[in-house]
């Protein structure tokens, strides 16, 4: 398997930025484990799933931030679990924590949501985590799409645990409308869910037409990147894709 391309900056101020999507289950399983897996995917923006959310979350999210060479973005509880990691390489433009509509008897969604620079190339991006349920997931594919048009950029990410399969409605909706990475540059492993015994694919990384996907996959081989971290960071694997980001017109 050919390594993804390092982070850089393209002489037409294009940016290649790393981005990693993953669901850290509320960082209840090996924090060290998690924390050497996304520092060896060497990640310019972590797009997570199942942050902390309650006693104490922001402490617990920084100190994961803090070991994983990054630091905190957005979301949280403030956004029922989604967040943002980024390195110090993105210049933040502004970030907005979005609570989705609450459907009685299920769990609270929401997005963590952020417009960031990588030099003179503009992004939004969007961390979500879609519903079990399958009307209300299929409904939130459609906010979700809604937010990204609605960030007033040109360049758009968004990554999460959309709880549904590529054959599934609400994974169609949104590759329909979006470049699904993994299938538009295959790289490293398909499935992430289970960690112990992947079977599926319910994680993925979209991207706007424009952004140019060099490669996307679970990662399987990096330095520093075993398999027994893999599965002792949480119970799902994660998702890496390296983007090509045009500069802003």
């Amino acid at each position: 398997m050919a390594p993804l391309p390092n982070s850089h900056t393209e002489p037409d101020g294009s940016a290649v930025i790393r981005v990693l999507s993953y669901n850290i289950r509320s960082m209840r399983d090996d924090t060290d484990a998690l924390a050497r897996v996304i520092r060896a995917c060497a990640p310019d923006l972590v797009l997570i799933q199942e942050a902390p959310r309650f006693f104490r979350w922001r402490k617990k999210l920084a100190r994961l931030a803090s070991a994983a060479d990054l630091v905190i973005l957005t979301g949280g509880a403030t956004a029922a679990g989604p967040a943002v990691l980024c390195s110090l390489r993105a210049t933040v433009e502004r970030t907005e924590d979005v609570l989705l509509p609450l459907t009685p008897g299920l769990h609270r969604r929401g997005f963590a949501t952020a417009v960031v620079r990588f030099g003179a190339a503009r992004l939004g991006v969007v961390s979500f985590h879609l519903s079990l349920q399958q009307d209300e997931r299929y409904e939130q594919g459609g906010l979700l799409l809604d937010r990204l048009a609605g960030l007033g950029v040109d360049h758009a990410i968004a990554g999460g645990d959309l709880n549904d399969r590529p054959d599934g409605r609400t994974f169609r909706r949104l590759a329909d409308a979006l470049q699904d990475c993994r299938t538009t540059a295959p790289w490293g492993g398909e499935f992430t869910s289970w960690s112990t015994n992947p079977h599926q694919r319910i994680d993925a990384i979209f991207a706007t037409k424009g952004i140019e996907v060099l490669g996307c996959g679970v990662p399987e081989d990096r330095p520093g990147l075993t398999g027994a971290d893999l599965r002792a960071a949480t119970d799902h694997l994660p998702v890496l894709a390296a983007l090509r980001v045009p500069a802003a017109s």
